[in-house]
């Protein structure tokens, strides 16, 4: 009889300990493994940071570079997201207001460290598993070429260079570099969604040194170019073409258009920039797809851009709120850039918070009256988006704003206007005038221009808000 009461006593000991461990042991655990996968990333980056300024001509060692950079960001997107959660937890603020309607906040307070620790070992077992084989990719990275860049901090690196496609680059320079026939020229299909950068990549890879060195001339034309082109504009040094097609052309057209060129046998090679999938018939290799970033990718390049030079651990509540707005934004590229340069002029919680609210009240408004988030809206042509919530500036009025971009922008007779920035609106600190020109640019070539060209109307009545405020987009 004691035997059996001892040996239920211990279970029963035995099952509490375990209850304990489950409950309370995690916390030093999970602390213990972002701080394993902090220093695995440091390794990681260090090896995709020197690949991506190599001249990488074989194609496995593209895929596999890939692969460090896709378990990269991964890894970044779970630090970044439960790493500023467990600093806020140990300082006792987790019950902030601030962090209210975070679903990854919620998500984190109720499931614990245990469904969390989970996602950051996997991270780390993705992230080892990569390590294990990269000797071999970095005895075959120290034989490539390295490229000419000026030591820029990661910070001014991701401002004011292009981020990612980084194997989609090497694979177009690789096919730029070689000599094909000189009376065939390459043609190499770019196709992508809308602004997922293709013509920065592009630009990107004619504005490289050992594309100028091999190129006596880059020649930028779309499709009218193309229909109009005759012998007179065959440039007689090897060119790059690149072509940027809104609408498709014949088949006819396009034959002509690549005998010319063929004619001059100078070497020269064609690049076409489409969202049209079905011009990739013209290529002579396979097209290169562009996709939009991935969300890990998409967090990523928004912490470096609101951050700077700033390291978002040391301030863990905006890291939290920053996660939270690149996840709102839904990849959107020019938003990002408007945003994050808002929010890095402005390191404060309220200001954050205000920021975010804002965008989710734009967003909800357009889900509830369209269906479909802004920037889904924003991709089609000639389509309304409703900017009642974009800021509090636009709270009297209603305003049409129709968008310009590239060329018509700049040929715009209302340029007279007053000219005002999109991060000016979102600031909200000033009283806007009743016209007035809206413009977003670039940084990066070719330097796209986004414009509205905005005239106000008096709201009647508060009912009205939501039905007379509109944007009108259109290319």
């Amino acid at each position: 009889m004691d035997t059996v009461i001892s040996a239920a006593a211990s279970d029963i000991i035995s099952r509490f300990m375990s209850f304990l461990i489950s409950k309370y042991g995690n916390r030093p655990c999970l602390k213990t493994n972002l701080e394993r996968l902090q220093h695995l990333l440091v390794r990681v980056h260090m090896v995709v940071e020197e690949a991506e300024g190599r001249y990488i001509t074989n194609s496995v060692m593209l895929m596999q570079l890939k692969m460090l950079t896709e378990a990269m960001f991964e890894g970044y997107h779970v630090l970044d997201t439960y790493g500023p959660l467990e600093l806020i937890r140990a300082s006792g603020e987790v019950s902030d207001s601030y962090a209210v309607d975070f679903h990854y906040v919620r998500r984190f307070r109720l499931a614990g460290s245990t469904i969390v620790g989970k996602e950051v070992k996997s991270s780390i077992e993705n992230l080892e598993t990569v390590i294990d084989n990269i000797k071999e990719f970095v005895s075959l990275l120290n034989g490539c070429e390295r490229m000419f860049r000026n030591p820029y901090s990661t910070y001014l690196y991701i401002d004011n260079f292009m981020f990612g496609h980084q194997v989609e680059r090497q694979k177009i320079m690789s096919i730029l570099m070689l000599d094909g026939h000189p009376r065939s020229p390459a043609v190499i299909p770019i196709i992508g969604g809308c602004r997922v950068g293709k013509k920065t990549l592009v630009w990107s890879v004619c504005s490289d040194e050992r594309i100028r060195s091999k190129f006596s001339a880059i020649l930028h034309l779309n499709g009218d170019d193309v229909k109009k082109f005759d012998q007179c504009k065959v440039m007689p040094v090897r060119t790059i073409f690149t072509v940027e097609f809104i609408s498709d052309i014949t088949d006819i057209e396009w034959s002509n258009f690549h005998s010319l060129l063929a004619s001059s046998g100078n070497g020269s090679k064609v690049i076409i920039i489409s969202r049209l999938e079905k011009l990739a018939r013209f290529g002579t290799v396979n097209p290169i797809e562009i996709r939009k970033f991935s969300h890990e990718e998409y967090s990523y390049l928004f912490k470096m851009l609101a951050f700077g030079s700033s390291d978002p651990l040391d301030h863990p509540k905006l890291a939290v709120i920053g996660t939270e707005i690149a996840r709102t934004l839904q990849g959107s590229l020019v938003a990002i850039n408007i945003y994050a340069n808002v929010l890095r002029n402005n390191m404060s919680v309220p200001f954050w918070i205000r920021v975010l609210k804002l965008y989710k009240g734009m967003m909800e408004s357009n889900l509830s009256l369209y269906g479909q988030h802004p920037k889904s809206l924003l991709e089609k042509d000639r389509t309304i988006v409703d900017i009642t919530a974009f800021s509090p500036a636009l709270a009297t009025n209603s305003y049409r704003i129709a968008l310009l971009t590239g060329e018509k922008f700049r040929n715009d007779s209302k340029r007279e206007l007053p000219v005002m920035g999109f991060g000016d609106i979102i600031a909200g600190s000033m009283t806007l005038p009743k016209k007035f020109q809206l413009v977003w640019e670039s940084r990066l070539a070719p330097h796209t221009v986004i414009s509205a060209t905005c005239g106000a109307e008096k709201l009647l009545s508060t009912n009205s808000i939501r039905k007379k405020r509109k944007i009108v987009y259109s290319f």
